[in-house]
This record gives structure tokens, sequence and C-alpha cells, in this order.
């Protein structure tokens, strides 16, 4: 793994957390407006919609770079939907990154062939 697909995979890696934090934020003062004066609503609408914009971007640009299939693609996108996706999402991509370091430190010292 070259370093400009470690950084795009880290970069999605970072922000996929805060995207999910954000969701359940929003969640839970959506359900505040509506079941007391509290409307926090606007402000955590609006970090949300950055956090998702550049998860979505980050996403793009790791698809882009690890040449990930379509289906990949998709699962990982579809965890930005879902109120809790973010987290799966940057467990997976930690497990993903991991792996291919370990592999790529085999075969450098030659215990494990191309």
């Amino acid at each position: 793994m070259d370093i400009k697909t470690a950084t795009a995979i880290r970069r999605l890696r970072l922000v996929s957390a805060p995207e999910a934090v954000s969701f359940l934020i929003l969640l839970l003062c959506s359900v505040l407006k509506r079941t007391t004066d509290f409307n926090a609503v606007p402000v955590m609408g609006m970090v949300h919609g950055v956090l998702f914009i550049l998860y979505v971007i980050f996403w793009a640009d790791a698809w882009n770079r690890t040449k990930w299939n379509r289906k990949t693609a998709a699962f990982y996108f579809v965890l930005s939907v879902l109120p809790t996706g973010g987290f799966f999402a940057e467990r997976k991509l930690r497990r993903e990154t991991e792996d291919a370091v370990i592999a790529a430190r085999a075969r450098k010292e030659g215990t494990v062939s191309a």
C-alpha cells in the first residue's frame, strides 16, 4: 500500500467516528426538539452535514485509490447513512490497514511471496 492510499484510508477513518457521533447527537436533538423547548437541530444539522460531506469526499478518494470493488465501496457508503455505521467503518478500515501493513512487511522480509 503506497502512502497516498494509506492517507486516503486514514482520512476516511478519522472522519467516520465523528460523523457517527454527530448523527446520533442529531437524532437526540430531533427528539428533544419535539419533546421540549430545546432546539439544537439547526446547529447539529449543519455540523453533521459538513461531516457527512467530508465522509463522502474521503470515501470517494479512498475508493479511487484502493480500487475497491463496487460491493466494498457500496458497503462503506451504506455505513455512512446508518446511525452507528461510522463506528463499524472505522473499525473495519483500521483492520484493513493493519493487515496491509503486516502483509507489506512480510513481503519486504521475504517471508511471503508476492
